[in-house]
């Protein structure tokens, strides 16, 4: 997994590294990482000798980062101009160093460009970019370079322009290919609109682990995590011990949403399926293996419930979600379900004992919690979950599983794809079943976002994507991840 830390744990590490290390080391280590990204990139369009690389200058250490690459560009034979936002407070020593190799500073951006870097502004900075620095990266785009392309642009750290530790793009912000982080990532590289201005991050080594500590804002699984953490039938298994996860969904106004969570529920790990609601004869016709019943009552003994997806909100719906409700086992509440509970209600009232996961999307996240998640998602979902004593899984890009503890994760995964309807139920479906196999709440989240997300990049392959598409998407990906 990656781990992301908020900008006063960076400061707090970088000062105590420093304290250690001769004047200036951790400058030199970052700048000598940029410079090598950098030329890697020059690389792949002709070379770094007679390159024109463009350095966005502000002031401060991101600068000064700035100006030392651009030195050792210009030390190898790239034609270095760099543009001083700020040159009251730039980088003294930076910008020497630069002049001694042979880069120039310029008034304002070139007609051409084979490389940009944004030193814009570092971690340290808040709200947008500020004139005249946010209409000289307005005019980025009109950069051309060797191949008659935009040219590559090249973040220092963070895009400038981003708040780090939301991810939030309050205002201009650069839109980078590659940003070059240093230590450890920031929120902003992973969460959030920031996130996709981000592009590639790579991750240069200062030897910050050294004196980062405490707990990081968010965490990001990888591949390997979710497959060591997936449930596995063994040769003593049987459909029982595997769990059985019961799935209360769809309506006879909504029988589509039944067949799609129980088909992702068929996905998941457990052994079988029991579907209480009205659609059980569409689900039973497009799934027979799957146990029905007209009431949660009736359904019999399972290790999960999934409710919500199609529901409806009357009174019968209110009684299943009771029902569900009333049981001591895991329960995942989905769209319905989600506006039952805050009828008439507030959040706070919804604790209960047992386990429960929530996945709202910003609509149902503001009827539970009073008002949207706004800029601060990972504040805002940490929040409600330890209000509600819930895994909160908050939908949308970069989708965040939030604990009642404030452990934080983001989903690396994601589609536009999955925006359409009926994709929930398949999520829904899916974490239903890993919770019934026995994982606990928030890795179970954290799993299902994972592997959905999967599906509908693999189904959008093949053009537009329906849910049936996202849902018939989950066993292939499952066979190549696991």
């Amino acid at each position: 997994m990656r781990q992301a830390w908020r900008v006063a744990d960076v400061r707090a590490a970088e000062k105590a590294l420093m304290a250690t290390l001769p004047a200036g080391t951790l400058m030199q280590r970052a700048a000598a990482g940029l410079a090598r990204r950098c030329a890697l990139l020059l690389s792949e369009s002709g070379g770094v000798y007679g390159a024109t690389v463009v350095l966005l200058v502000g002031s401060g250490d991101n600068g000064g980062d700035t100006l030392y690459a651009g030195a050792a560009l210009a030390a190898r034979g790239a034609g270095v101009k760099a543009i001083l936002l700020r040159p009251d407070r730039v980088h003294l020593a930076g910008l020497a160093a630069l002049r001694r190799a042979g880069g120039v500073t310029v008034g304002d951006l070139p007609d051409r460009a084979d490389l940009v870097v944004d030193g814009i502004v570092g971690i340290g900075a808040s709200g947008g970019l500020r004139e005249p620095a946010a209409a000289l990266v307005r005019r980025l785009p009109g950069l051309i370079g060797r191949d008659g392309a935009r040219p590559p642009v090249v973040a220092v750290d963070v895009p400038s322009g981003v708040a780090v530790d939301t991810g939030d793009v309050p205002g201009d912000a650069v839109h980078a290919d590659v940003t070059v982080t240093f230590g450890c990532l920031k929120p902003a590289h992973v969460v959030g609109a920031a996130a996709a201005l981000a592009g590639h991050v790579e991750l240069i080594d200062i030897g910050l682990s050294e004196t980062l500590h405490g707990d990081p804002a968010v965490r990001v699984p990888d591949a390997a995590d979710i497959a060591a953490w997936w449930p596995r039938a063994h040769a003593g298994s049987d459909k029982y011990s595997r769990g059985v996860v019961g799935v209360a969904t769809g309506s006879a106004t909504y029988p589509g949403a039944a067949v799609l969570s129980v088909t992702g529920a068929l996905a998941g790990p457990t052994g079988m399926v029991r579907y209480a609601g009205s659609a059980d004869r569409d689900v039973v016709h497009r799934h027979p293996s799957v146990v029905v019943a007209k009431r949660v009552a009736d359904a019999g003994r399972v290790q999960a419930w999934v409710c919500g997806s199609g529901l409806g909100t009357d009174d019968a719906a209110r009684t299943e979600l009771r029902s569900v409700l009333a049981t001591s086992l895991p329960v995942l509440l989905d769209a319905d379900a989600l506006t039952l509970l805050v009828g008439g209600q507030h959040a706070a009232d919804l604790r209960r004992d047992a386990p429960l996961v929530i996945t709202p999307h910003d609509g149902e996240f503001a009827r539970l919690a009073g008002e949207r998640p706004g800029a601060d998602r990972i504040g805002a979902a940490c929040r409600l979950a330890a209000w509600i004593n819930a895994v909160v899984l908050l939908k949308g890009d970069r989708t965040i599983v939030a604990t009642p503890s404030g452990e934080a994760w983001a989903n690396p995964t994601g589609s536009p794809a999955l925006a359409t309807a009926g994709s929930g139920d398949v999520l829904a479906g899916l974490l239903g079943s890993l919770l019934a196999a026995g994982v606990v709440p928030e890795r179970a989240a954290i799993m299902a976002a994972y592997v959905h997300g999967l599906a509908g990049r693999r189904a959008e392959r093949d053009g537009p994507v329906t849910s049936p598409d996202v849902a018939a998407a989950l066993r292939p990906v499952l066979a190549e991840l696991l």
